[in-house]
């Protein structure tokens, strides 16, 4: 399910990002992703993401981050590794995969991403996940 055809694109307040490659949703303490079919997520498109949150990243802001893959698109694993060593600020991830194959991708991903990685099989179950996370609970409103 795309995010805007979920509840809680009526619940949240948030903001579309397009770009070439797909679609992001901000929102207080997350991001969604929704690539586009058959991209690949090189160091490429991590730096034009990087450089157009780069306001935000420069505060000290922590968020957590949900790729919620509708499309199938291929991902460099190693870009986790390379984004833990130069950024800080995610706080945890959700991958919502809708396929066998998906899942077992975002099982690989795990293992190289530092922090909590959950892998989800709905929109829904990934966003609850999120805003319950300990880090976001002196948080009021997401």
């Amino acid at each position: 399910m795309k995010f805007e055809n979920s509840k809680y694109s009526k619940t949240l307040k948030y903001k579309k990002v397009t770009f070439p490659f797909g679609n992001l949703y901000t929102t207080k303490r997350f991001i969604i992703s929704e690539l586009n079919e058959g991209v690949h997520v090189d160091y490429s498109i991590v730096s034009d993401l990087i450089t157009k949150f780069s306001e935000e990243i420069k505060t000290g802001v922590q968020i957590g981050y949900i790729a919620n893959r509708v499309n199938s698109y291929s991902f460099e694993p190693q870009l986790w590794l390379d984004f833990n060593n130069e950024y800080d600020f995610l706080v945890a991830s959700a991958v919502v995969s809708y396929s066998d194959f998906g899942y077992l991708n975002s099982s690989l991903e795990k293992h190289f991403f530092k922090k909590s990685l959950k892998r989800c099989q709905s929109l829904d179950e990934a966003i609850e996940w999120m805003i319950n996370l300990d880090e976001f609970a002196k948080i009021k409103s997401i």
